[in-house]
């Protein structure tokens, strides 16, 4: 189990950049962490890794503790594999010679063997004795995951490990990569903007404002209950609204357009989103986003229903 324990982190500037985190996270369990840019996402995975000297608090893998670069000559932990958003890969070197970089010379078969495994996983067989520097940024993020699985840690972290994937490929790797970790019992952590990584894939989601943590719990329930806007914004996007003097944060498929109601809007802007439109109106002087069938017309005006709850 990974303890981290009341941890604070500044570097040379007095800001801090983690403020009292405290989470536990189980053998083979994913948490996601999430939150916008610069609220500390990427420090906390490295701390975890051990590539920072804490300025407050303790991190703890089981029984061994989590110890900075004044501890270790090599920085980071040998059971920890952390992919950073720079891949440090040997870029003269094929797919097939960077995943096998950390797997023992003297079983050449099994480290074949565990290749080609890694290679299914992260959908590049075809790239096996392709040379990493003619490769694109996507396909080197894909390889330095695989590098990382290489000796099947016990824990993972990925920051922001599909930001430079195509969607068309993003889906279907992040499917396998998660089922291969389950598979393995491998615990995960990841860094990500992108709210699919938390809502099908992880078990717990922790999400950092400020440098510290704003709420921590289940997906679900973080999702279906927000605690404010800048949760929910995470997710989708939001209407803030004032019914009976009273703030609710509903998501667009919350909303619906209806033939009659006492409640009245204005069309101010429609977005194609393939099989639906996102309308944009102002009710009451706020603005709101409704999912819809069809194209409406600025200033059209729309009769609505709410659905709390």
């Amino acid at each position: 189990m990974l303890s981290v324990n009341t941890i604070s982190f500044q570097y040379q500037t007095k800001k801090p950049v983690l403020k009292d985190i405290s989470f536990q996270l189980k053998k083979g369990e994913h948490l996601c962490v999430m939150g916008e840019s610069g609220c500390g996402k990427s420090t906390l995975l490295k701390a975890v890794y051990g590539l920072l000297d804490l300025n407050k608090g303790s991190i703890f893998w089981d029984e061994t503790e989590v110890l900075g670069p004044k501890h270790h000559l090599v920085p980071g932990m040998d059971f920890i594999k952390y992919v950073a958003q720079d891949f440090d890969l040997m870029p003269y070197t094929s797919v097939s010679e960077n995943i096998k970089k950390f797997l023992s010379r003297f079983y050449p078969e099994e480290a074949q063997k565990r290749t080609e495994e890694l290679l299914e996983v992260i959908e590049m067989t075809a790239f096996a004795n392709t040379k990493v520097k003619t490769l694109s940024g996507g396909q080197q993020q894909r390889v330095a995951i695989a590098r990382a699985l290489a000796k099947e840690p016990e824990l993972i972290l990925l920051d922001e490990p599909f930001s430079q994937i195509d969607n068309f490929k993003k889906n279907s790797l992040r499917r396998k990569l998660f089922a291969y970790l389950k598979e393995k019992n491998i615990a995960c952590i990841v860094a990500t903007h992108d709210k699919n990584d938390a809502l099908s894939f992880a078990d717990t989601l922790l999400i950092l404002r400020n440098h510290t943590i704003l709420v921590n719990g289940t997906p679900k329930n973080i999702y279906n209950n927000p605690k404010e806007n800048y949760i929910a914004a995470l997710f989708d996007d939001v209407s803030e609204i004032t019914i009976n003097n009273k703030k609710q944060l509903l998501y667009p498929h919350q909303i619906q357009i209806v033939e009659k109601s006492e409640l009245e809007a204005t069309v101010l802007q429609s977005y194609y989103k393939g099989f639906y439109w996102l309308i944009e109106a102002e009710f009451e002087r706020e603005k709101i986003f409704v999912n819809h069938t069809s194209n409406l017309e600025k200033n059209t005006k729309i009769q609505v229903h709410f659905l709390f709850g």
